[in-house]
């Protein structure tokens, strides 16, 4: 080989080298030939690269949730805003049933007082009617008396002096309501008679009164003393 063919060989084997570093850096290397196709060539012994596009997003977020206000605590609050409300609307209702409470009793004790004072003047009313209505009828009665003490100063037969103050006594005690039970011939009636003893009797009809051994009366129409009567009773 000449002189000249080894230069040229010699300036073109630089130039090689380039071209080979150049198509090493730009080219793709291929590794496992074709059929090795979910493999990158290059990336192999590379660690995986972080996706931190989405970074931005969470932080915004975590700032909207830390200023956003808490939404327990308003409906905690709001809770205790009503409760407080109904209890001092309970609170009202209380004190409104307490005064009516109170009124109650106070009219209710009014009322006692005016009843019990209202019994008081009733009893003094008729205690005071029925001294009044003694001190009347034993006025009544002194003349009665009067008769009864001229008839046993009298000589002879009183019997006429005695009827006729009988007779002044029953007017007295008629004037007052008094009236004598009539019983001889009358049928038994319980509420006016008393009968003491039944005797046979063909001339009577069952229960009818035979005799009346004490009088009855009435006052007002209301029995004050039965009469003690003998009842006939059939053979």
């Amino acid at each position: 080989m000449s002189s000249e063919e080894r230069l040229r060989r010699e300036e073109e084997e630089p130039r090689r080298e380039e071209t080979r570093e150049d198509e090493d850096v730009s080219g793709p290397v291929e590794v496992g030939g074709s059929e090795d196709s979910g493999v990158v060539p290059g990336v192999l012994d590379e660690e995986p690269v972080e996706d931190r596009s989405e970074e931005p997003l969470l932080e915004k977020a975590l700032i909207e949730e830390e200023e956003a206000p808490p939404e327990e605590p308003l409906e905690i609050l709001q809770e205790e805003t009503s409760s407080r409300e109904e209890i001092s609307a309970l609170m009202e209702e209380l004190e409104l049933a307490r005064k009516e409470r109170d009124e109650y009793l106070d009219d209710m004790r009014r009322m006692k007082a005016e009843l019990e004072n209202s019994r008081k003047r009733q009893e003094k009313e008729r205690a005071r009617f029925a001294r009044l209505a003694s001190e009347r009828l034993v006025g009544e009665l002194l003349p009665v008396l009067d008769n009864l003490e001229r008839a046993l100063e009298a000589e002879g037969d009183i019997r006429e002096g005695v009827r006729a103050t009988l007779e002044q006594l029953i007017a007295i005690l008629g004037r007052e309501g008094l009236a004598p039970v009539f019983s001889d011939g009358e049928n038994f009636d319980p509420a006016f008679h008393e009968a003491v003893m039944s005797q046979p009797s063909d001339e009577h009809e069952e229960g009818t009164i035979i005799r009346t051994l004490e009088r009855g009366y009435t006052l007002n129409g209301k029995s004050i003393r039965p009469a003690k009567v003998i009842v006939a009773q059939q053979v």
